[in-house]
């Protein structure tokens, strides 16, 4: 098994792409397991479909670290459901959290999600979300990092390919592709459950302050995240000059 160290040089990522070009999700995940072994994790936020990318990958990798950032303001709902799922699917579950409570952040800085700017909102991600994941990565050795996102959720995941370079950590994005019906046949066939906000009309569920159901006002069901001032947290962003000015554009 060849592993791929952190070195940026390491693996040639238009010959890569090109290679999984008409790769399936699973055959993306198989590449990514034999081409990382041990430096392979993933994440997952438990939200509206997580049941899909965790049983997708765990079916080829069982043991892969599984990577949970709690933000400490999730609904109580994605709590239940992140426990269902580990139990279902016996994962090997990594729970992250900020080094910086709940009350001591509302402390310092007020309640950030309230405040009508968007660089308080990108302070609360870096603070909650983004520290938090960094972390993970470094603790637990990783080289290579396979999530759940799929092109039509955002612009800026419109432009991305199979295999990326964000920092010193590859990206593999297997439903990269996938439609949302592509998500609901997978859920259906697997007998897989789906978050219970799903039933209350929400399309994506991250904090209980953050999020809404869709309604018929919205463009896009990203807008029902942020009070549509944003639509990327921070982890899938690329470490550059030019990210705060992506987590700033609401057209991401």
């Amino acid at each position: 098994m060849t592993v791929i160290t952190p070195d940026k040089t390491a693996l040639d990522l238009d010959r890569a792409n090109q290679h999984l070009d008409n790769a399936n999700a699973s055959d993306i995940v198989a590449w990514a397991a034999q081409t990382f072994g041990d430096g392979l994790v993933m994440s997952s936020s438990f939200g509206i479909q997580a049941a899909v990318m965790l049983h997708l990958v765990t079916q080829v990798k069982p043991d892969i670290p599984v990577i949970w950032v709690d933000t400490g303001y999730l609904p109580p709902e994605t709590y239940q459901f992140a426990e269902d799922l580990q139990q279902r699917l016996n994962l090997n579950l990594h729970i992250y959290q900020s080094p910086v409570s709940p009350a001591r952040m509302e402390a310092l800085y007020g309640k950030l999600w309230e405040q009508e700017d968007v660089a308080a909102l990108n302070r609360y991600d870096a603070i909650r979300k983004v520290e938090p994941m960094q972390r993970a990565l470094r603790e637990l050795g990783a080289t290579a990092w396979l999530a759940g996102l799929r092109a039509n959720q955002t612009q800026h995941r419109r432009n991305l390919r199979p295999i990326e370079l964000q920092g010193d950590y590859y990206k593999v994005f297997p439903i990269l592709d996938w439609s949302s019906k592509d998500v609901y046949e997978y859920l259906m066939a697997n007998d897989l459950p789906y978050h219970p906000y799903f039933d209350l009309g929400y399309t994506t569920v991250g904090d209980w302050h953050s999020s809404r159901p869709v309604t018929s006002d919205d463009d896009h069901e990203r807008d029902t995240r942020f009070r549509g001032l944003k639509q990327e947290c921070g982890l899938h962003l690329p470490e550059s000059d030019g990210e705060s000015e992506s987590l700033d554009s609401s057209s991401l």
